[in-house]
């Protein structure tokens, strides 16, 4: 009996750890890896910039004789202005432009301005040659002289009279919708005791982040020896190093929201398909704000749902471009996954009305790591009339709300209507043990 005793015992322990071994095999087996997300775009100062010509004459330069104007269109957001640089082409080394950080576009309520803005105008002095008195007899390229920019009152340091630049130079503003602007300048000098034509100049849109313009004194700064291209537009109309000045100072730039991230179980994205419509559970608030609230809260609900986090920048919230020789912003974001898992995110392409960058259809699987950043795609949510990136009024980051609604597919952003960075110039997804 004690023998046959021992054998039931021994056997019903053995059934025990058995039971117990097959128990552990159906746990799940639990992972941890770590996500990193950062803005690596490189900020720079101008969003938009660009060089005219006058129409000239037959036989001459393209300048704007008086009578004649030349005009170009822009876009821009509330605290964004436009500048410019034209020659005063009968003069040793004037120039005009409007006073720093240039024509203002919106009054304080974010509306429009149009009409005529000839009093923001002003005339400089190069300070790189000595002035003649102004004429059609002025010789070039005259004598050198090495002082700073200096705006030219009643009178030049030799005497020479000026009438005010706005009796000059006539400059229109008028607003062409969805936050587009066109400036016309008309050369009214003739007839007057300082006619002169207009060389052909350079302007320029600066960016602004945080509510502060990245550059203020765009094309010149007043007090400081002229620069980057300044000199042979001033001395002769040639506006050709000043506008390639200009075009490698612009950029669009973004900061990116908080980085939302799901995990999930199966082949169906929870976040949204090419060419479906916004499912209405939240992307939308991310795409067009910058807020995953709703996003966030909706996707716990979602069948195959694992986890969803919302990772916030340090200090700022959102994550910063590139400013000079301080870092981007980043986020890391620990997340726990089964075998099989998949992962997603979406982030908001901050200057934009309703774009967000977010993985392909499939997500990737959670297993994976390095850099992920090739997977990355930027997409248009179809629910807000699309603005120049960073230069328009309705865009969350100008405080602005869509005011132009649309309900279209949510699609790929080409990069064919605007100069957008390619998604690895942005930002980088990494993923680490």
């Amino acid at each position: 009996m004690e023998k046959t005793g021992k054998s039931v015992l021994l056997l019903a322990t053995s059934v025990s750890l058995l039971a117990a071994c097959h128990k552990d095999d159906d746990m799940p087996m639990m992972k941890e890896k770590t996500v990193m997300v950062e803005n690596v775009l490189q900020a720079k100062n101008l969003v938009e910039s660009g060089a005219f010509v006058g129409p000239g004459k037959p036989g001459t330069p393209p300048v704007v004789f008086p009578g004649q104007e030349v005009a170009f269109s822009f876009s821009a957001g509330k605290g964004q202005a436009v500048s410019f640089a034209t020659m005063y082409g009968w003069s040793n080394d004037l120039f005009f432009a409007p006073a720093n950080p240039g024509i203002a576009l919106y009054d304080a309520m974010g509306k429009p301005l149009e009409g005529d803005v000839s009093g923001q105008l002003r005339l400089w002095d190069n300070g790189s040659r000595v002035n003649q008195s102004p004429g059609a007899s002025v010789t070039h390229p005259g004598t050198p002289e090495s002082k700073p920019v200096a705006e030219v009152g009643a009178a030049d340091a030799q005497g020479n009279t000026y009438l005010p630049a706005s009796s000059l130079m006539k400059c229109m503003l008028k607003y062409d919708g969805n936050s587009r602007f066109t400036l016309t300048i008309r050369n009214v000098s003739g007839g007057t005791a300082n006619e002169t034509p207009f060389s052909p100049g350079v302007w320029a849109v600066s960016n602004i982040l945080g509510g502060n313009l990245l550059n203020g004194m765009p094309l010149y700064e007043s007090g400081k020896p002229s620069a980057n291209g300044l000199t042979p537009l001033a001395e002769s109309g040639n506006n050709q190093m000043l506008a390639e000045y200009a075009a490698m100072q612009t950029g669009i730039l973004t900061p990116l929201s908080p980085i939302l991230i799901v995990v999930y179980r199966g082949n169906e994205n929870p976040l949204f398909m090419v060419g479906e419509k916004d499912r209405g559970k939240g992307l939308a608030d991310l795409a067009q704000k910058g807020d995953a609230s709703k996003l966030e809260s909706s996707l716990k609900l979602v069948a195959g749902v694992r986890h969803v986090y919302v990772a916030k920048a340090a200090n700022t919230g959102v994550l910063l471009p590139v400013l000079g020789q301080s870092a981007g912003g980043s986020i890391s974001q620990r997340i726990s996954f089964e075998p099989g898992d998949r992962v997603t995110f979406a982030t908001m392409f901050g200057y934009s009305n309703d774009w967000f960058y977010s993985f392909g259809a499939d997500g990737i699987m959670a297993g994976v790591a390095g850099n992920q950043t090739d997977k990355v795609t930027l997409y248009d949510n179809g629910t807000a009339v699309d603005q120049y990136p960073g230069a328009g009024n309705s865009q969350g980051a100008f405080g602005g709300a869509p005011q132009t609604p649309e309900s279209l597919p949510i699609t790929e952003v080409s990069g064919e209507m605007y100069p957008v960075p390619a998604p690895g110039a942005v930002l980088r997804f990494t993923i680490t043990n």
